[in-house]
């Protein structure tokens, strides 16, 4: 999937195994999501690409000592699902112009990379030069362990997306002392910080350290990927798409998730109507026969309902949200149909912050409920 990995692009999501019809020709194939938003879709008999992947030009790096692949392999089917590299300025805030023209002039603190290309190698940051690399999908970007959902019947992948995934990558020679490998996460000029895992050092027993003040020469970093609060680029900042395999298109895609309270709430922005931007997370999903069923993954106060999230249900068809129920914390576990008796429930984890996991179950009133076989 990827030439010498040094952004984080592992696969992280389960594949997608389907049967799928292809000019006329039954395949029977394995789909799999990824951080960079696209649909790898190979034959699981021969293990070839149902369409080409081809090898395209990647832009090199300044680090001493790295090698660089001269390209990647990109599928030419299906497009890329969410945002996997920054269109300038297409991509970047626009709220007002004023927004606009900040963003542009702190983006010009970063190297982009080329259009179409989502691999930009790590540089040699400095506080006072380049800030880092644009790079989206890898760390925050794309779809993550969740995964997607398929339609057996329609023949359909669907999966959610973060869409706004941003992060300057950047190395830095470490402290004396600290590794011997010859260059860590950091920007030169900048105080130095150790980059640990999810969840590193947070067992019980785990030692404890203090941070070290930083010297005395050191600058602190800009947040320069954020404008006045707001997040560089423009919304959706979480999308569900649904892709068909027959044919290796889009048929649709839309926001997911409601407008953060940061966004909705910000001085910036008031008096403006904002749109629902989505949420740039990457949550798990369950398709029925009708609907693709899946929550929130952020909490929000937007008024009309208490602090939480919502569990949504879209039309398999356009993407349309048919329905939402709440949920009091965000989605934390991917949802699961199931039915008893003869009648249908979705069940969804939940938990964050100060609220404690908990699986909550929902059904449709008796009065609602179709006959067995007839399920959404």
């Amino acid at each position: 999937m990827v030439h010498h990995p040094i952004w984080d692009h592992d696969l992280s999501s389960p594949a997608i195994l389907a049967d799928i019809t292809v000019n006329g020709r039954a395949i029977k194939a394995v789909a799999m999501p990824s951080k960079q938003a696209f649909l790898y879709v190979f034959d699981r008999v021969t293990g070839q690409p149902v369409w080409p992947i081809e090898e395209r030009p990647m832009p090199k790096g300044d680090v001493p000592g790295e090698w660089y692949p001269p390209t990647q392999p990109i599928p030419t089917k299906p497009p890329a699902y969410s945002r996997n590299y920054l269109k300038v300025p297409d991509d970047l805030i626009d709220f007002t112009p004023e927004l606009r023209a900040k963003a542009l002039e702190n983006i010009k603190r970063f190297k982009v990379g080329p259009a179409g290309m989502p691999y930009n190698p790590p540089i040699l940051g400095k506080i006072d030069g380049l800030l880092g690399a644009i790079n989206i999908g890898n760390l925050g970007g794309g779809t993550n362990w969740p995964g997607g959902g398929y339609d057996p019947e329609g023949h359909t992948v669907y999966v959610q997306a973060a869409n706004a995934g941003i992060g300057g990558t950047s190395v830095v020679a470490p402290p004396a002392g600290f590794s011997d490998i010859r260059y860590v996460m950091g920007v030169a000029g900048a105080p130095f910080t150790v980059s640990e895992g999810p969840g590193f050092g947070s067992a019980a027993d785990a030692p404890q350290k203090a941070p070290e003040p930083p010297p005395a020469s050191a600058t602190a970093m800009p947040n320069l990927l954020t404008v006045d609060g707001l997040p560089i680029m423009k919304p959706p900042y979480g999308v569900l798409a649904a892709i068909n395999l027959d044919r290796g298109d889009m048929v649709w895609q839309v926001p997911h998730g409601e407008t953060p309270d940061a966004v909705r709430n910000n001085p910036v922005l008031k008096g403006m109507n904002i749109p629902k931007t989505g949420q740039s997370v990457s949550v798990g999903l369950v398709v029925t026969r009708s609907l693709v069923i899946l929550g929130d993954g952020q909490v929000t106060n937007p008024g009309g309902r208490p602090r939480g999230a919502m569990l949504r249900a879209y039309s398999k068809t356009d993407g349309a949200e048919v329905g939402a129920v709440f949920i009091p914390a965000a989605q934390s576990g991917s949802p699961m149909s199931y039915m008893v008796g003869g009648k249908q429930y979705i069940i969804v984890a939940v938990s964050g912050g100060n609220y404690s996991g908990e699986y909550i179950a929902f059904a449709l009133p008796d009065s609602e409920v179709r006959p067995t076989g007839q399920g959404q």
